[in-house]
């Protein structure tokens, strides 16, 4: 009988360890593709806003087939709420720092000096100045949603001004959700106005100043002053006192 030598066997197919390799490099990773979708996402609402997203063109831009990105996402306004909540978590970390470290500073559950004042409306409106398109897609995302609380970043930021209406160094009667909204609302078209899409950085940086500084002098001195319109203060004062 012939004798067979298996050390000396060649095989023109590939070899079950070379195929296992292959294997491996194609598995796919579902978190990775994800993370690139949302981020060709979050490119062409920078560029061309809501208007101009599709899943179809994301999945392009990300280098995913068609299906795959309909596997994450099967709408364009699913992609678009995932963009909102990864902005919500930037602007968060931004201007309030990491999530996970947030605390109460002070006795009235809030930091309440004039530093920090300044310190959160200038992280707000330069975060807003450098990602104008982004924050208007979060900002109508929120103030168009039915439950905006559900959001770590208004739910933060309104509660913020809550715990301080209720402390000594605030004006009585402060309604809460109107002056959190006029202040956001505010802070992100703001950009839109100053072109921030065409300024130069230091220019950018010029117009979160002057915005700033103008919402501070708002916040500390008001527009009128209450001894030359005193009907108005009275009205204002009478509202005040029947809710």
């Amino acid at each position: 009988m012939p004798r067979h030598d298996n050390s000396t066997t060649w095989s023109n197919g590939p070899s079950t360890r070379d195929t296992t390799k292959k294997r491996a490099r194609k598995k796919r990773d579902p978190e990775r593709t994800r993370e690139a979708i949302l981020e060709a996402a979050r490119e062409v609402l920078a560029q061309d806003g809501k208007e101009g997203l599709s899943v179809a063109q994301v999945a392009q831009r990300a280098g995913v087939n068609r299906g795959t990105a309909y596997q994450h996402f099967q709408t364009r306004e699913q992609l678009i709420e995932a963009t909102a909540s990864w902005v919500s978590d930037k602007l968060f970390r931004a201007v309030f720092g990491d999530p996970a470290g947030s605390r109460d500073e002070s006795d009235d559950g809030i930091k309440v000096g004039a530093t920090d004042v300044e310190a959160v409306q200038e992280r707000l409106a330069t975060f807003a100045m450098e990602n104008p398109a982004l924050g208007r897609v979060w900002l109508f995302e929120v103030l168009s949603s039915s439950r905006p609380s559900n959001d770590p970043f208004w739910r933060q930021y309104a509660s913020s001004f809550e715990r301080f209406a209720k402390t000594k160094l605030a004006q009585p009667g402060i309604d809460v959700e109107v002056l959190s909204v006029l202040f956001l609302a505010g802070t992100f078209i703001w950009p839109v106005w100053a072109r921030a899409h065409a300024r130069s950085a230091k220019e950018r940086q010029q117009m979160s100043e002057r915005f700033t500084r103008e919402v501070l002098r708002l916040t500390l001195h008001g527009t009128l002053r209450p001894e030359k319109y005193p009907e108005l203060a009275e009205r204002l004062n009478k509202r005040r006192r029947d809710p």
